[in-house]
């Protein structure tokens, strides 16, 4: 059996569809505009907003005319990680995605059921002339994964409804009412590079490889190894004792992803590579102990000979990058003292480049309070500017918070529990979803988010269980027939 023939095949086909166009995040010009070729082809109106979101309007099905409007909303960008093995480019190549038991999974890279399903669901639900349901407005936005700049650019009077379903949730059987807030804290610092004489020194690279990584919002409590602060200890314990001096570091990829790999370049004296070459063992089996029983897949931990480069860091330069890095907070800071096993705060310590002069680090700092994000992100702006780094906040956006009077929310229970015979789990989650944006300029649309059940997403291991999708969707059909009229 081949993907598109699963149940439902409608969701199926168009998740398909989309897993053969390239669509990293920065990247979503064809998904775009394949989406809006395939609103016209199936008689809906399509466009293609000012911030790059598709915008699909399509009319109730006869007897349902006095319905109130709903959108139904997803983005069409996924994260790009694939594992070390891979040569997978995802901005030209299609994804090779397969049948795992009750699983879809990709050979090497990330599925993209984040949020290639949400958007499957909305275009099956366009296409089928037989599904019962009010005017219907779908909002697919842009580069939610890097920034969520579609949502922030989606302009207030742009949509018409007046109940919103986000399917953008990793967990079937609950419905979201809630999420954390974000901050990117973005540092960067320009530095003159020493010119090294290396003659009595040989060049390692140190790399990092097979974390599990994950996502930062989902996967954040579950302790797993992060590449850079991995690889800051290992260049804390070389740089301090003499054994190594910093040439080169790059770490992490993406915001919103706990970083699988990294990757330092060090000019190593002669006559300490062997007490180098000790300490990268010695640190191997310290990080075997520490996280072997969460990173099943193994730590591969190297230092092989390279290239020798001519320029390094100044000695005040590698020490103040490292220690900050050292010192900087990185994981759960709190969890919600009235939901105990809900993270409130915490931190992702994302993506490190330090080559050619520059200098730039990105962290991601989540909360579902705001005064408890604002702390963090000044701690984190108070640690590196001590290192003498330049700190942005950006990107900010408050967190979405729960409507105990949602009619919506109320209907969706009922609908749930008669379907499956018990009550769907109404909670929050410590994910961003861009239901708390797009409410700044919607403040009275009531809003829910819901969606099949994916594991590990935003890494190479992402899969979709399949029976899980046909149980989704088929809620996402009867919340249609059973939205209140106007």
């Amino acid at each position: 059996m081949n993907i598109s023939e699963l149940n439902p095949q409608a969701v199926w086909r168009n998740f398909y569809a989309l897993t053969q166009i390239p669509r990293p995040s920065g990247h979503v010009e064809k998904v775009a505009q394949f989406l809006v070729d395939f609103a016209k082809k199936n008689g809906a109106e399509a466009e293609i907003d000012e911030a790059g979101n598709v915008i699909m309007r399509k009319g109730a099905t006869p007897g349902y005319e006095n319905k109130a409007m709903v959108v139904l909303q997803a983005h069409m960008d996924m994260v790009p990680q694939k594992t070390k093995e891979s040569n997978h480019n995802f901005e030209t190549d299609p994804l090779d995605v397969y049948i795992d038991g009750e699983w879809v999974k990709a050979h090497g890279t990330t599925l993209g059921a984040d949020d290639g399903m949400g958007v499957a669901a909305a275009m099956a639900v366009i296409e089928d002339p037989t599904v019962e349901h009010g005017p219907i407005e779908v909002l697919i936005t842009k580069d939610e994964e890097t920034g969520m700049y579609g949502a922030f650019g989606l302009k207030a009077g742009e949509l018409k409804g007046k109940y919103l379903l986000n399917l953008d949730s990793e967990t079937e059987g609950e419905i979201l009412t809630g999420c954390a807030g974000g901050m990117d804290v973005v540092c960067s610092m320009e530095y003159q590079e020493l010119d090294v004489d290396a003659d009595n020194m040989v060049a390692y690279r140190i790399a990092i490889k097979g974390l599990l990584g994950g996502h930062s919002g989902l996967e954040i409590n579950e302790g797993r190894a992060n590449a850079n602060k991995l690889m800051a200890r290992i260049l804390f314990a070389a740089v301090n004792t003499k054994l190594a001096w910093l040439c080169s570091w790059h770490g992490g990829n993406m915001r919103n992803a706990i970083p699988r790999d990294g990757e330092a370049v060090v000019l190593v004296p002669k006559m300490h590579e062997a007490e180098f070459l000790a300490l990268i063992d010695k640190c191997r089996n310290i990080f075997i102990a520490e996280f072997g029983e969460i990173e099943k897949d193994g730590i591969l931990l190297t230092a092989e000979s390279c290239d020798k480069p001519s320029k390094a860091l100044p000695a005040d330069i590698q020490e103040n990058i490292i220690n900050a890095v050292m010192a900087a907070h990185d994981g759960v800071l709190r969890f919600i003292p009235s939901i105990p096993n809900l993270v409130e705060t915490s931190s992702n310590l994302a993506i490190i480049n330090i080559e050619g002069g520059k200098a730039e680090i990105a962290i991601l700092a989540r909360s579902s309070q705001d005064s408890m994000k604002q702390y963090l992100c000044n701690g984190l702006v108070s640690c590196f500017s001590m290192a003498g780094m330049q700190v942005k906040l950006e990107g900010g956006y408050s967190g979405w918070q729960p409507n105990p009077k949602s009619k919506l929310v109320a209907m969706m229970s009922d609908v749930y529990e008669k379907m499956y015979g018990k009550k769907p789990v109404v909670t929050a989650c410590h994910a961003g979803l861009e239901c708390g944006i797009i409410g700044v300029n919607y403040p009275d649309m009531d809003m829910a988010s819901m969606g099949p059940t994916l594991l590990s997403p935003h890494t190479p291991s992402e899969r979709c269980h399949i029976p899980s999708v046909e149980k989704f969707y088929n809620f996402v059909l009867e919340i249609l027939k059973n939205i209140p009229e106007e």
